[in-house]
């Protein structure tokens, strides 16, 4: 089986298992669930543990040999294999408020960089997915699946502009998104995953956020890049197992490249921004 074969073989099995972990997702979606804090102070639910339970059973049951990182239980297999990286409730504050903008992230990840992605939408029945040369695609939820393709938005005074929320940046990094915000056509909310899924489609032009770790973004990654986009961490690295908590999704180079450009600036909003 050629290399191509091989990573077909594993893109259908990540759509399978990211589907099927959905609807572990959706048997608590609604339903009263216990709710705590992790150290960092982000929710946690009962139903995060169990959707990624399953969806390490699944992977420990078909790929034994490989890594598994996960949000909820962390990493584990052996050093310089293939890792599969997966977040089982990527938006669990939405989740546990009754929005049905939450996600499962599959990803696999050979050489530090993500080789498929899955971004599955258990309660909206939507699902992107993409592998490294195969282009994306988009599911909805009668099933007909068809190829996406970024908006080829090329302007900041242009683009339709998301982010989850400002309370996540610092005061440097909100002077930067504050910066950015100005300099767009519409500015909207909300989304955690599903913002980096409608860029891909081509109904938002620009994503910005902070906090985020590695199974919160290395999904997304082929998904933006085979339908045309650009995303990366703020200094326009490609995004890795070992990238930082930023990141910058954009629908084309030119409208990535002014992106970058105004939040690396070193005067933003009359003060001065460490870079």
């Amino acid at each position: 089986m050629s290399p191509t074969e091989v990573l077909d073989q594993e893109l259908d099995f990540a759509r399978e298992i990211a589907i099927s972990a959905g609807k572990v997702g959706l048997d608590w979606f609604r339903h009263p669930v216990t709710v705590g804090l992790k150290e960092d102070h982000s929710p946690v639910t009962e139903a995060d543990r169990a959707v990624e339970e399953y969806l390490r059973n699944r992977i420990h049951g078909s790929y034994p040999g490989h890594a598994i990182l996960g949000e909820e239980f962390g990493h584990e297999g052996a050093a310089g294999a293939p890792v599969w990286v997966v977040d089982p409730i990527d938006g669990t504050r939405s989740f546990i408020t009754g929005s049905p903008i939450w996600g499962t992230l599959v990803a696999l990840v050979r050489d530090n960089l993500p080789r498929l992605g899955v971004i599955h939408l258990p309660a909206m029945g939507e699902t992107w997915h993409a592998r490294r040369g195969g282009g994306a695609y988009f599911t909805g939820r009668a099933g007909d699946m068809q190829p996406c393709r970024t908006s080829g938005c090329r302007k900041l005074s242009e683009a339709r502009f998301y982010t989850t929320s400002p309370d996540y940046f610092d005061k440097d990094e909100h002077r930067r998104f504050t910066a950015l915000s100005r300099a767009v056509a519409v500015l909207r909310y909300g989304g955690d995953c599903y913002s980096y899924g409608l860029l891909a489609s081509g109904h938002v032009d620009l994503v910005m956020e902070t906090q985020l770790q590695p199974y919160d973004f290395l999904a997304l990654v082929p998904v933006i890049e085979e339908a045309g986009g650009v995303i990366t961490d703020w200094q326009g690295r490609r995004l890795g197992l070992v990238s930082g908590c930023q990141v910058l999704a954009a629908a084309t180079p030119e409208l990535h490249a002014e992106a970058l450009s105004l939040i690396s600036a070193r005067d933003i909003g009359g003060g001065h921004v460490a870079g």
